[in-house]
């Protein structure tokens, strides 16, 4: 089996470089993050995952090692890269620089007939306008010297280990001859079908998939104001519409956040302004999602005379529900937000978040609950639902509709 080196370890590359070395593939990874480094080799995971934690035993007990420096010593033969992929907020197009500088780091220490291959989610044609010029400017024959494929992620945070394994994958290549070599790889762990074929393809399909359901869950959302408006109960409309066998209606919430909902549909924006007017206007309703939380908070107050503000509570601040990610999550977006609307700064509380980022965040659930009279539940994690009859006396706004047997206002 090929030497791999996995570059990011993130989200998505610390569960792809353990789950590879856990089947067995010689691996090393790299961060520039020397603390994550440290943090790895005395044993601290630096998120919460289920089954992450053996899944790490078990790649220490194969030798996986973790560094913050590229080495000559060492070079792999093949050069996972799981570098994060932003957006220019401005223009909308992709920001590539952490994957042209992992590249970079690379092409100073690779031997010839090295494979680098791109797990990060980027634009189609990314590889053609900024990796293979990159690879030409350095000297490097592509298809001789260096040879570069696209292995998409398509895991999600809350399951990604059943997903890593289970999921099927798509590797888009130049060469076939390298397509097997990767599938070879990813086979090591992956027990769904690969899929090979050219790398624009293979950019086009993830973003493709993204954006599906953006736009699904702004058709939610749009279609929630719509009954608002009107006095109907969004959430039974769904229920029933989604009865029939061709309709799969996703359930509208307070925003979308994420590293990949919220940011893919943008590539495509940017790169084909004139031709992706319904991703645009998805993108313009999803965000649009924590001013209408905002809108609807100010109501429920005015309803209920509440006088004072500082006794109204945000539950979740991570972007979906029984994870620690935090990543462009509606609660953030809200605080952001929030100045404008409220004047004053809102009691958060997530029990997946140790570690405190707000002043106003609180550790201890019954602390909170005592500090006020108005929960807004911004995140369907476990533990809410668990602890719902400790919330019954209070004025709730259920924003993820887990409330159903329960007085609660809704979006």
């Amino acid at each position: 089996m090929k030497n791999v080196c996995v570059i990011g370890l993130g989200y998505i590359g610390l569960p792809t470089a353990l789950m590879l070395a856990s089947s067995g593939v010689p691996v090393t990874g790299i961060d520039y993050n020397t603390e994550l480094v440290e943090s790895l080799n005395h044993g601290k995971l630096s998120f919460e995952e289920k089954g992450l934690e053996n899944l790490y035993k078990k790649a220490i007990e194969r030798n996986i090692k973790f560094t913050d420096s590229y080495t000559e010593n060492d070079p792999a033969e093949v050069y996972i890269i799981a570098v994060p992929t932003p957006y220019n907020r401005k223009s909308k197009k992709i920001d590539p620089k952490y994957v042209i500088s992992a590249v970079e780091e690379v092409l100073k220490i690779c031997e010839k007939g090295t494979v680098i291959t791109i797990e990060s989610t980027i634009s189609p044609g990314t590889i053609d306008k900024f990796i293979k010029p990159l690879i030409i400017e350095h000297g490097f024959k592509i298809g001789e010297d260096i040879h570069i494929t696209h292995a998409p992620e398509r895991i999600i945070p809350g399951n990604m280990i059943y997903e890593l394994e289970h999921n099927s994958r798509v590797i888009g290549c130049d060469d076939k001859i390298i397509g097997e070599e990767i599938k070879n790889i990813y086979s090591s762990f992956c027990k769904g079908e690969i899929v090979i074929t050219d790398i624009r393809t293979a950019e086009m399909t993830k973003v493709v998939e993204n954006t599906f359901r953006d736009i699904n869950i702004a058709f939610a959302n749009e279609l929630c104001k719509i009954c608002g408006n009107d006095g109907l109960d969004v959430y039974e409309i769904i229920r029933i519409a989604n009865m029939h066998p061709r309709i799969n209606i996703l359930s509208p919430g307070p925003g979308v956040g994420g590293h990949c909902i919220s940011v893919d549909p943008w590539f495509l924006v940017g790169d084909y302004p004139e031709l992706s007017l319904l991703i645009h206007e998805a993108r313009k309703i999803n965000d649009s999602m924590p001013d209408f939380v905002l809108e609807r908070l100010a109501d429920i107050i005015k309803e209920t005379g509440i006088k004072d503000k500082s006794r109204i509570g945000l539950y979740g601040l991570t972007y979906k529900e029984d994870v620690d990610d935090i990543r462009e999550s509606p609660t953030l977006q809200l605080l952001r937000k929030i100045d404008g609307h409220l004047g004053m700064p809102l009691k958060v509380y997530d029990p997946m978040v140790k570690k405190n980022i707000f002043e106003s965040q609180y550790q201890d659930f019954d602390k909170f609950l005592k500090d006020i009279d108005l929960i807004v539940i911004m995140v369907g994690h476990s533990h809410i639902k668990q602890n719902l009859g400790k919330i019954k006396d209070k004025i709730i706004f259920d924003t993820r509709n887990i409330c159903k047997d329960m007085k609660a206002y809704k979006l």
